[in-house]
C-alpha cells in the first residue's frame, strides 16, 4: 500500500489497495486507515463524495479491489498514545498454509485487546510475525476458553471462513465439563439467548422467550463423552454461535460448567480450586473444527486434545 508523506496539517492520501485489503468494503477500510476518526464523520465523508474511488464517487458498501486508489480527504487522525509494549508470542499451531492459521489457544488468554485487556492473540502474533501483510481473527473465543482458533492470512480466506460460519457450514465441537450426572436424554438445547449489560457494567447472556424481543434462537448439539462420580464430560457441537451460548445453555439446565467464572457454580469452583487437583480455570475447550478450504474448497477438521490440566481432572491422558 502506498500513501502521499504526510506533513504537519492534514493533507489529501491517495493509497493502493494491496492483496491485504482487497474485498473490503469501502468503510471498512476507512475506518481502520483512519483509525481513532468517529465513525459519523467516515460516513459523512463518504456520502459528501469527499472519498473518492479510482476517481469516482463510491458508496460505503462498495468493496474496493487489488490496485484500487482510494482518495482519502485531508482528515487530522488522534495521535496514538503509548501504551503497554506487546510481547511477541507464538501459538501451538494445529494447521497453517498461505491462506490461514489455526493455533490451539491456551486459557486465560483474550485473543485480542479491549475492555481492560492491553493485548490479546491477534496483538501478540503480529508482533512475533512483523513481516506478515495480513492477520485477522476469523473468530472469538472467551478469554477462559482454550482451543481451536482461525486467523486469517488473507482477505479472501477472512470473508469466506466467515462467510461459512455465518452460513452454519462449520461444525464447531466443545469439550465441556459440568457438575452433576447429565441427563441421557438431553441432547438438543433449543433455547433463545439474550445479551444484555448488568448493573455490574459487565455483558452478560440469559434464557430468553420464544417470541421476546433481542431473544436470538440458539441451538447446541449435547453428546455424553464420560461420566465420573461428580462430573459429565460433554461434547457440545453448536449450530448457532452465539455469545456465551454454551455457557449459558448448560447452565439453563442445570449442570454449570466447572470453573465458569461467571455463569458458575462458585461455592463448589473454590472447593475444587482448594483442593487436591487445584482446578482453577474453565473447563470449556474447542477441541474440533471442520471447514472448507477458502481456496481448495477441500474439507478441513481440525483436533486439539484436553489441555493437561483438564484431562488430570477426568483422569484422560492427554
Amino acid at each position: 500500500m502506498t500513501a502521499a508523506v504526510g506533513t504537519d496539517k492534514p493533507a489529501v492520501r491517495r493509497v493502493v489497495i494491496d492483496e491485504g485489503s482487497a474485498g473490503q468494503r469501502l468503510d471498512n477500510f476507512l475506518l481502520r486507515e483512519l483509525k481513532g476518526v468517529p465513525k459519523t464523520h467516515v460516513y459523512r465523508l463518504i456520502r459528501s463524495g469527499e472519498v473518492r474511488v479510482n476517481k469516482g464517487r463510491a458508496q460505503a458498501d462498495s468493496r474496493v479491489e487489488i490496485g484500487d486508489e482510494v482518495r482519502i480527504p485531508p482528515v487530522r487522525v488522534p495521535e496514538k498514545t503509548e501504551g503497554p509494549a506487546v510481547p511477541a508470542r507464538e501459538f501451538p499451531v494445529v494447521f497453517e498454509d498461505e491462506h490461514l492459521l489455526v493455533i490451539d489457544k491456551p486459557a486465560g488468554v483474550a485473543v485480542h485487546g479491549g475492555s481492560g485487556v492491553s493485548y490479546g492473540v491477534i496483538e501478540a502474533l503480529r508482533r512475533a510475525r512483523p513481516t506478515a501483510k495480513f492477520l485477522e481473527l476469523v473468530h472469538r473465543l472467551d478469554k477462559e476458553t482454550s482451543g481451536l482458533l482461525m486467523i486469517a492470512k488473507k482477505r479472501s480466506a477472512l470473508v469466506n471462513l466467515q462467510d461459512q460460519l455465518r452460513d452454519r457450514e462449520t461444525g464447531k465441537t466443545y469439550a465441556a465439563l459440568v457438575w452433576g450426572d447429565w441427563p441421557a436424554k438431553l441432547k438438543v438445547i433449543d433455547v433463545p439467548l439474550v445479551k444484555f449489560v448488568g448493573s455490574d457494567g459487565e455483558r452478560w447472556v440469559r434464557p430468553g422467550k420464544d417470541g421476546e424481543e433481542d431473544a436470538k434462537r440458539s441451538i447446541s448439539l449435547v453428546k455424553v463423552v464420560q461420566r465420573t462420580a461428580q462430573f459429565s464430560l460433554l461434547d457440545v457441537t453448536i449450530k448457532t454461535g452465539r455469545t456465551h451460548q454454551i455457557r449459558v445453555h448448560l447452565q439453563q439446565a442445570g449442570h454449570p460448567i466447572v470453573g465458569d467464572p461467571k455463569y458458575g457454580d462458585f461455592e463448589r469452583n473454590r472447593e475444587l480450586a482448594r483442593g487436591p487437583a487445584k482446578f482453577d480455570r474453565m473447563f470449556l475447550h474447542a477441541r474440533r473444527l471442520q471447514f472448507q478450504h477458502p481456496a481448495s474448497g477441500e474439507t478441513v477438521a481440525c483436533e486439539a486434545p484436553l489441555p493437561p490440566d483438564c484431562a488430570r481432572l477426568v483422569d484422560v491422558q492427554p
